[in-house]
């Protein structure tokens, strides 16, 4: 497809976002469906998938992804950026070794000199036998490994493993949100008995953060999955996507037939949990947070907090708290907001505020700061 390098404005830019994102309406999918079009959810914490698919999902219910989980459609593992993400089933046999380049440099980057030091590979070779034993937890793994590799560094062999061997995440069934916060790992080909594609899959990879981040420039993709090097890849495809430029000049890619709505499309309020991928899956991610309320979502221990939308764009923070039977939420917006929005942005923190803590019998928004 020739490139066309049209205009796309930042508000421009934001609804064709949202509506990928299904940010601009609930749709009715599947959590399954849900997860494979957004390519994946951040899940460092458990519940902040719930959140993400409940903000998203028409009739949204947590035991649809429970059930989902257990069945081992949806599987919680190391992806992309080296963190732990919400992945289909598919997803992740397809593109976890695509990911692994992306793994081994962070690995690298962080132990340096210590990996001449280490025995890496007869750590993951141990690891993978024991792992296959029965799953187990890291504290675990970091007990076996002193007991294995005696006056070594566990703590550096276990993130060696962490990186380098496929592991996945075993649901708990007791648990509210599907895992336990002391989870145990299971190797991945053998917990989903299938083995996992080693053919090259960099190209379905751009096309599956396309459809759900785009468009975007080939610095917004690298930023989102880690991996660098991509232009030889966005160049293959080239003649199977349009181009655009933003107010900046740099070319945005995205997949002709992908929406693109117009600026001026209405975007309801909207909450995202703690740890968005929205926040973390552009170089510029100013087509939804103004640079100049980004110091407010970074905090010293890195945790992304969770963060509402006004008008499509991120313009304050939200925080649920549980005492006794009342459940409340701090809305803590950047700037006054307007009655409208107000009333807007109580009522949906209300309805969060009941599919998080179901059991409470009072439900209170608390606006703070504004």
């Amino acid at each position: 497809m020739n490139s066309s390098d049209r205009l796309l404005t930042r508000r421009g830019l934001n609804r064709a976002t949202l509506a990928r994102q299904m940010l601009l309406r609930r749709e009715p999918l599947k959590p399954t469906a849900a997860v494979e079009r957004l390519a994946g959810l951040q899940a460092q914490a458990p519940r902040p998938p719930f959140i993400g698919l409940w903000t998203r999902v028409e009739g949204f219910r947590r035991e649809d992804l429970v059930r989902a989980i257990g069945r081992q459609q949806v599987v919680r593992g190391t992806m992309m950026r080296g963190t732990l993400h919400l992945v289909t089933r598919k997803d992740y046999v397809r593109f976890r070794r695509t990911l692994q380049p992306m793994l081994t440099a962070g690995l690298r980057s962080i132990l340096r000199g210590r990996m001449n030091e280490l025995n890496v590979a007869g750590a993951i070779a141990d690891a993978r036998a024991w792992f296959d034993e029965t799953p187990r937890t890291f504290e675990e793994l970091r007990l076996h490994l002193e007991t294995r590799f005696p006056g070594a560094d566990v703590r550096a062999l276990a993130y060696a493993v962490r990186m380098e061997l496929p592991l996945l995440q075993v649901p708990a069934v007791s648990a509210r949100w599907a895992y336990s916060a002391r989870a145990n790992f299971a190797v991945a080909e053998s917990w989903l008995g299938v083995a996992l594609a080693r053919q090259d899959a960099s190209q379905a990879l751009v096309l599956r953060y396309l459809e759900g981040f785009g468009p975007a420039t080939i610095a917004d993709m690298q930023t989102w999955c880690g991996l660098a090097g991509l232009a030889t890849v966005f160049d293959q495809l080239r003649p199977r996507l349009c181009t655009f430029r933003d107010e900046r000049g740099r070319e945005l890619f995205d997949l002709p037939s992908a929406p693109r709505p117009d600026p001026d499309h209405d975007a309801p309020v909207r909450f995202l949990p703690e740890w968005e991928n929205l926040l973390l899956s552009y170089a510029d991610r100013s087509r939804v947070i103004a640079d100049a309320h980004r110091p407010a979502i970074a905090t010293t221990n890195l945790r992304l907090p969770g963060t509402f939308l006004v008008d499509g764009f991120v313009a304050g923070l939200w925080v649920a708290t549980r005492k006794k039977a009342g459940a409340t939420m701090e809305l803590r917006p950047f700037a006054p907001v307007i009655r409208p929005v107000r009333t807007a942005l109580e009522e949906e923190a209300e309805t969060l505020l009941r599919f998080i803590e179901p059991d409470a019998t009072t439900f209170t928004p608390v606006f703070t700061g504004s």
